[in-house]
C-alpha cells in the first residue's frame, strides 16, 4: 500500500485532533496545506494513523519472526524506532535464523480453581460490580461517520443534539423508550460554484436556546448556523475568517456569542443572524466564552488572557491576567460573580471583578486541566441549600472538587486511566458525570466523592451531559458512537 505526503500530512493532523490537540492540529493543518487536499475527513475513520503504525510493526514482526523453514519464532516486540532502522531489522532476522532450545514449563496445578492471568493489574478489581450500569440501560446512537466531539440535551424535552468530525450535527429523539430513536441530520455545507457541498468540516461546538425552539452550531467551516428543531436551517452567521472553537446563548436567547481562531469574539443578533459587536482584544486565537449577564461575557485564548467585555464597550472593562500557557476553558459562577478559569499551566484560578490578581490559584492537578464546571447550587439557584463546588477534569486522569470559599480540594476522583475531556453536574447537583478516552462514563456522588454509576463505552469520551430532569445521561466519543444512559431504577 503506497501513501501520499498529503495522506500522511491528514494522518497526523487528524491524530492531533483526537488527541485533542486542536491549536496545534490547527497550525499544522495550515502549514501543511491540508484543506487544499481532495481528501474527503468525513471517509477516514478514527484512529487511522494509529491504525496504521499498528499494522506497519506488525508486519516488520511477522518478517522477522519467519524462519527459512517456514516456522515461526517467538521475538520480542518491536519499538517504532527500532522498526524503521534497516540494520536492526536484518540483525533481528538474522538472530532469528539461528536454532533456538525448547524450554519446556511445567503447568501448575490448579485443583480446580481460576488462576489469574500473568500481568494483570487489578485496576478493574477497584469498581464494584454493583455501580456497572446494565447493557439494557444503555441505547448506543449510530449515526456519525467520524468522532463525535460534543452533545447537548435540549433543556425542555428529551432531544440529544451532537456535533462530529463528518460535517454534521444531529438531534435524536429520545422522549419515547425505543431503541432506534429517530435522528435529524443537520448537514453543514457552503456555497461553492453556485452550489450548497458539503464543508468536510468539524462541527466543534453546539448549544440551546434557554427555551429550546433553536440550536446554534459552529463549525471548522468558519461559520455559525442556526437550526429549529425539525432540522431546518434558520440562519447562517459568517463573520469570523476561519474555524469557530466555542459558541454560547445567552440566558434571554436573543444573543449568540462565539470565539474563532481570528483571535475575535463576535455577539450576534440571533433573530436577523448579523453581526452586532465583534471584539477583537486577543493576540492568539479566542478558545473560550461564557456569559456573564445578557449582554456581558468573558473570553480566553492561547495568549494567556481573559478579557470580560460588554456589548456596547468598546474595550474590556476587566482583564485578567496570571496564567503561565494557553487558557482552555472560562466559566462564569451561576451568580456572575466568581470567573473560573483552567489551562495548559495545570492551574486552576478563580477570580472577582473586584479585583486584578485571582481570589484563588489552585494548583494540584499534574498535567493540563481541560475543562471546568459550576455545580447549580448555592444562592440564586434552585439548589440554594447546597453549597457551591466547582470541578475540573485533566489530562492527568483525574477529576478534583473544590469548595471554592476556602480554595480547597474536597474530593479527588480517580477511578479514570485517560484523560479526562469533559465533566457535568446533574441538575441537583448532587451527582458529577465524567467522560474518559479510557472510553468509561464515571457518575460519582458529589458529597461523598464515591462512584456510584460506571458505563463502559466503545470510544474515548468527548462530552458528557444530563437532561434536564437529571435521568439520563448523554455521552459522545471519538468512534462516532453517541449513547444514553437511563439511570432511573
Amino acid at each position: 500500500m503506497s501513501i501520499t505526503s498529503d495522506e500522511v500530512n491528514f494522518l497526523v493532523y487528524r491524530y492531533l485532533q483526537e488527541s485533542g490537540f486542536y491549536h496545534a492540529a490547527y497550525v499544522f493543518g495550515i502549514e501543511s496545506h491540508i484543506s487544499q487536499s481532495n481528501i474527503n475527513g468525513a471517509l477516514v475513520p478514527p484512529a487511522a494513523l494509529l491504525s496504521i503504525i499498528q499494522k506497519g510493526l506488525q508486519y516488520t514482526e511477522a518478517e522477522i519472526s519467519i524462519g527459512e523453514d517456514g516456522t515461526e519464532r517467538l521475538i520480542d516486540s518491536l519499538s517504532l524506532i527500532d522498526a524503521v532502522m534497516p540494520d536492526v531489522v536484518a540483525s533481528r532476522q538474522q538472530q532469528n535464523q539461528q536454532p533456538k532450545a525448547v524450554v519446556k514449563t511445567e503447568i501448575p496445578s490448579t485443583n480446580g480453581d481460576e488462576v489469574p492471568l500473568t500481568g494483570t493489574t487489578g485496576e478493574n478489581m477497584e469498581v464494584d460490580n454493583s455501580v456497572e450500569i446494565p447493557l439494557n440501560k444503555a441505547t448506543i446512537l449510530r449515526g456519525h461517520e467520524s468522532e463525535v466531539f460534543i452533545c447537548a440535551w435540549n433543556p425542555t424535552t428529551d432531544l440529544l443534539a451532537s456535533g462530529s468530525g463528518d460535517s454534521t450535527a444531529r438531534i435524536w429523539n429520545m422522549n419515547d423508550s425505543t431503541t432506534s430513536p429517530n435522528q435529524l441530520v443537520l448537514r453543514h455545507c457552503i456555497q461553492k460554484g453556485g452550489t450548497e457541498v458539503p464543508s468536510n468540516k468539524d462541527v466543534t461546538s453546539l448549544d440551546w436556546n434557554c427555551d429550546g425552539t433553536l440550536l446554534a452550531t459552529g463549525s471548522y467551516d468558519g461559520y455559525a448556523r442556526i437550526w429549529m428543531t425539525d432540522g431546518r436551517l434558520a440562519s447562517t452567521l459568517g463573520q469570523h475568517k476561519g474555524p469557530i472553537f466555542a459558541l454560547k446563548w445567552n440566558k434571554k436567547g436573543n444573543y449568540i456569542l462565539s470565539a474563532g481562531v481570528d483571535k475575535t469574539t463576535i455577539i450576534w443578533d440571533a433573530s436577523s443572524g448579523h453581526c452586532t459587536q465583534q471584539f477583537a482584544f486577543h493576540s492568539a486565537p479566542a478558545l473560550d466564552v461564557d456569559w456573564q449577564t445578557n449582554n456581558s461575557f468573558a473570553s480566553c485564548s492561547t495568549d494567556q488572557c481573559i478579557h470580560v467585555c460588554q456589548l456596547g464597550q468598546d474595550k474590556p472593562i476587566k482583564s485578567f491576567q496570571g496564567h503561565t500557557n494557553e487558557v482552555n476553558a472560562i466559566k462564569w459562577d451561576p451568580q456572575g460573580n466568581l470567573l473560573a478559569s483552567c489551562s495548559d499551566d495545570m492551574t486552576l484560578k478563580i477570580w472577582s471583578m473586584r479585583q486584578d490578581s485571582c481570589v484563588h490559584d489552585l494548583q494540584a492537578h499534574s498535567k493540563e486541566i481541560y475543562t471546568i464546571k459550576w455545580s447549580p447550587t448555592g444562592p440564586g439557584t434552585n439548589n440554594p441549600n447546597m453549597n457551591l463546588i466547582l470541578a475540573s477534569a485533566s489530562f492527568d486522569s483525574t477529576v478534583r472538587l473544590w469548595d471554592v470559599d476556602r480554595g480547597a480540594c474536597i474530593h479527588t476522583l480517580t477511578k479514570h486511566s485517560e484523560p479526562v475531556y469533559s465533566v457535568a453536574f446533574s441538575p441537583d447537583g448532587k451527582f458529577l458525570a465524567s467522560g474518559s478516552f479510557d472510553k468509561c462514563v464515571h457518575i460519582w456522588s458529589t458529597q461523598s466523592g464515591q462512584l456510584v454509576h460506571s458505563y463502559k463505552g466503545t470510544g474515548g469520551i468527548f462530552e458528557v451531559c444530563w437532561n434536564s430532569r437529571g435521568d439520563k445521561v448523554g455521552a459522545s466519543a471519538s468512534d462516532g458512537s453517541v449513547f444514553v444512559l437511563d439511570l432511573r431504577k
